[in-house]
């Protein structure tokens, strides 16, 4: 980095007076800038922005309009202000959905299936569609609904395969053509 030597005036002047700025004003502004934006860390960011303008802008402190100190807090107020203005015009920010989000099947596809199964229940025989209701419909166990049926367990087992192998194969065949 070229020493203050090497550098133009110019240059050295404008740190100096951003230096200056920053240690007679410096404290000031942050305490209103915190107070308007309420996070200390913005308001650290407003007070970098004001001291930018000034350095961009040293004749504005020199127009005998006021005091520097009311120039900077006007200009620190002015940034806030900026900053809520821009924030209020974009819309508001809606979280993206997951890719994997679950979609809705189209409600036909349930009507479909509903029927193909009421059509192959119908096919099936009294004893199938009895050992599916009381198994599935109802919810018993092997055992509750053989005492149920008034059947024995092992004939349960094999009427609720026989029954959704069935179903399979007549919703397979439905559902094919």
């Amino acid at each position: 980095m070229p020493s203050s030597r090497q550098r133009p005036h110019r240059e050295v002047a404008d740190e100096a007076l951003v230096r200056s700025l920053f240690q007679e004003h410096g404290r000031a502004m942050l305490a209103y800038a915190t107070q308007l934006t309420r996070d200390r860390a913005a308001a650290e960011d407003v007070v970098q922005e004001a001291l930018v303008r000034a350095w961009r802008h040293p004749d504005s402190l020199n127009n005998g309009k006021g005091s520097v100190r009311g120039w900077l807090l006007t200009v620190c107020r002015n940034i806030v202000l900026d900053q809520i203005r821009a924030r209020n015009r974009r819309p508001p920010e809606v979280a993206e959905s997951p890719p994997d989000a679950a979609v809705e099947q189209d409600h036909s596809d349930r009507v479909v299936t509903s029927m193909v199964v009421v059509d192959a229940l119908s096919r099936l025989s009294a004893e199938h569609r009895e050992v599916l209701e009381q198994v599935y419909l109802k919810g018993n166990t092997v055992a509750e609904a053989a005492e149920a049926l008034g059947i024995p367990p092992g004939t349960v087992k094999s009427r609720s395969f026989y029954a959704l192998r069935a179903l399979r194969e007549a919703g397979t065949e439905r559902l094919a053509s």
